[in-house]
């Protein structure tokens, strides 16, 4: 199966990377030089500053993403804000090629979907519309339009604008295109997503990257704690809060 992957693996050269640069202090990756994939799905999960979306832009900006996302035909910068880490990161590639992708960021969607408009104007083609649709509506619009076999996606928290219904129908939309060759890797807190058959779950807590199984995750253990036992959970937290 990972012979098959479009990224087999990646390396890390820290010898790039400057003595003072704060992506040294990053416990999940300081002393990584490299990470495996063995799935066609490949979740980043763990705490908030662990180094998952750091990751995710340097493998993105290495693969020929814009670091603001988008296809790989974007060329824009509204503001320079990402790491150099892309420069140090050597990525291993099968036998298939990439042939199509996207890159997409929560965070920075809003000058995505502004460019798309400026560039189907200009190519002849047909706008999207996305700043006509709520977010939810434009990131699964992305899905339709953009996913296909023989293609590398990353997605960093795509959950943030879906609801749980609209994960689930993403969850499909991945699963159907990863079984046809393509290939995700994904920053996720999503309970729901991560839930996606035969994938692999990176944890990146406890100062190092490593797979862990979807009951391990936290967003697994605090979700089924929180839906089973609320009022317990609740009145402890809200003590805790008033000491």
């Amino acid at each position: 199966m990972a012979n098959d992957l479009l990224i087999r693996s990646l390396n890390i050269d820290w010898g790039i990377i400057p003595h003072d640069s704060y992506l040294r202090k990053i416990e999940s990756l300081k002393d990584r030089d490299e990470i495996v994939f063995n799935a066609p799905v490949t979740f980043f999960a763990g705490e908030n500053g662990s180094g998952k979306s750091t990751l995710l832009e340097g493998i993105a900006v290495a693969a020929g993403f814009n670091p603001e996302g988008g296809t790989r035909n974007y060329a824009f910068s509204t503001y320079d804000s990402h790491s150099t880490l892309h420069e140090a990161i050597r990525l291993i590639r099968g036998v298939r090629r990439i042939r199509t992708g996207y890159f997409l960021r929560a965070e920075s969607f809003y000058n995505v979907a502004t460019k798309e408009e400026e560039y189907s104007r200009q190519k002849g083609g047909r706008p999207q519309h996305y700043h006509e649709k709520s977010h939810g509506e434009s990131f699964l619009a992305i899905a339709r339009n953009h996913f296909s076999a023989d293609g590398l996606y990353l997605l960093d928290e795509p959950e943030a604008a879906l609801s749980p219904q609209r994960q689930l129908t993403l969850l499909l939309h991945i699963n159907e295109y990863a079984k046809r060759g393509a290939q995700f890797i994904i920053v996720t807190h999503s309970p729901i997503l991560l839930g996606t058959p035969d994938a692999e779950i990176l944890s990146f807590d406890e100062g190092t990257v490593h797979p862990i199984s979807y009951e391990e995750t936290d967003s697994y253990r605090i979700t089924s704690l929180f839906i089973n036992q609320r009022e317990r959970l609740l009145k402890q937290l809200l003590q805790e809060e008033e000491e």
